[in-house]
This record gives structure tokens, sequence and C-alpha cells, in this order.
């Protein structure tokens, strides 16, 4: 068995880790770009709850939004009153299972809430769930 010996005898192999900060850098920025984006539906101001149904939960509800100004939204795009019922049976039609979770602004009254989930049960939906933000004690 033979062994180095020479001028390289005794070199330590350090790591450089530059590459390493480099990559966890663009990875930071790519998620504090991206996770703004997760949220879906128009943001809003919910009201609090003390307790969530965990088990009505559904993986892709179709999210409506009514924001303080009065304004409904689909998902990111604003619907007027009169169109808001048609695109709310395209889309009810198109998958007929999937729940409605609805983002009233906490500013909103019952009254202005109603209105909406009574338009979307018009539409044809059959599962309206209301979004809420959880209290934490």
């Amino acid at each position: 068995m033979a062994f180095a010996t020479g001028p390289h005898k005794g070199l330590r192999a350090d790591i450089n880790v530059t590459p390493l900060v480099d990559v966890v850098l663009v990875l930071l920025i790519i998620f504090m770009v991206v996770t703004p984006m997760l949220q879906r539906g128009k943001e809003v101001r919910l009201p609090a709850a003390a307790r969530i149904d965990q088990e009505g939960k559904q993986a892709d509800p179709l999210v409506l939004s009514v924001t303080a100004d009065g304004r409904t939204w689909i998902e990111s795009t604003s619907y007027a009153p009169g169109t808001l019922r048609e695109r709310l049976q395209v889309e009810i039609r198109a998958n007929p299972g999937r729940k409605l979770l609805l983002k009233g602004d906490e500013r909103l009254t019952f009254g202005q809430v109603r209105e909406v989930m009574d338009l979307a049960r018009r539409a044809g939906a059959r599962g309206i769930a209301l979004a809420v933000q959880e209290l934490k004690k």
C-alpha cells in the first residue's frame, strides 16, 4: 500500500459553502415571492371564531369573496352582480360536487353576506362554507 508523500501531505479539504449559501438565498427569494400567491380568492378581513370545523374542509373549493366595498369575486376575478350568478352556474356545472367557500369581510352586514349565499344557492351551489379566522388562545 502506498501513501502520498510530498507537497500535498497534510492538506485539509475544506468545504466551500458559498454555492450553498447562494442556492439557499435564491430559494428564500422564490418562497417569498410565491407565498402571497398561494392564498386564493380576494384578500378580505375575516370574522373571528373560537372553534373551526375541521371536518368540512375540502381540498379544492371554489372561493367566492365579498370585499368590504360589496364587490364580489370568484377566485381573483371581480364580477358584477348581474353576471355573478351566470359565472357561478358555469363553474358549478363544470364540477357539480365542488364545494363553495364564501369569504365575507367582517365589516359587511349579515344581510349582504346572505344575499350572496342566496345567489350562490340559486346558481346551483349545494355546499357553502363560510371562511373565518381562528382566534388564538
